[in-house]
């Protein structure tokens, strides 16, 4: 059973907007994924400037609207991406005009987008549906309260699983010593991210809160990532 403090229309304008924000921000930073540069010691994945949103975006996601929309919203991104993808593809058979010299530097950009695409398959499903299921059941054992906390470890959880699965499928050409360097860097950069950030997300999610009238708590509901009816 589900408790709520108000019940609106199923998708609202805030929801539609958040989920939008989601895609975009997923669908970015495979593109900017096959990017890598150093900061401060850390390699890094070019990635990690948009990809932390869509794990703030998830969490607001589901502490408003609760897990089940929140997994909706991950499957749309995904099948979205896939949409992307295999356009890039279509687009790079596509022969390029005598005088267009942009070739060689169109196919660098998107011939990585498939295996960011697989890469982000096996990681994101595992990272934001842990990010999302943490915060879900976190958030029934406490009551709604501690938000900065069940946000902090969801994140650190999900965003872990992700850069796991991530970089060794996107990156598998690398030294293992570097693949670890850049996981690492994902890792403690992404969470930074999200800390510094926390602020503002509060401020955000209690708005939308108060605004839409919304505030979900997952009681009895599955958690099967890929149950999609029950939206």
């Amino acid at each position: 059973m589900e408790k709520k403090i108000k019940r609106q229309e199923s998708f609202s304008a805030t929801f539609l907007l958040l989920a939008v924000s989601f895609v975009v921000c997923l669908i970015s930073s495979n593109l900017f994924a096959s990017k890598i540069f150093s900061l401060y010691g850390f390699t890094l994945s070019g990635a990690v400037i948009i990809f932390p949103i869509s794990y703030i975006i998830n969490d607001a996601l589901t502490e408003i609207y609760g897990y089940r929309k929140a997994r909706l919203t991950i499957w749309i991104g995904f099948l979205l991406n896939l949409l992307f993808v295999l356009a890039a593809q279509l687009v790079m058979l596509l022969p390029g005009a005598p005088f267009w010299e942009g070739e060689e530097a169109f196919a660098t950009v998107f011939s990585s987008t498939p295996r960011a695409l697989m890469a982000s398959l096996l990681a994101f499903l595992v990272g934001a549906n842990a990010n999302a299921i943490i915060m879900s059941k976190m958030k029934v054992t406490n009551s709604g309260k501690n938000f900065s906390a069940r946000a902090i470890l969801s994140s650190i959880a999900g965003e872990t699983m992700d850069s796991l699965i991530f970089v060794p499928v996107m990156f598998w050409f690398l030294p293992w010593m570097e693949m670890g360097k850049l996981m690492l860097g994902q890792i403690v950069i992404k969470v930074t991210y999200e800390i510094v950030i926390l602020p503002i997300t509060k401020l955000v999610v209690k708005r939308i809160k108060r605004m839409e009238g919304e505030d979900v708590y997952d009681y009895g509901i599955s958690y099967n990532p890929f149950k999609l009816s029950d939206y």
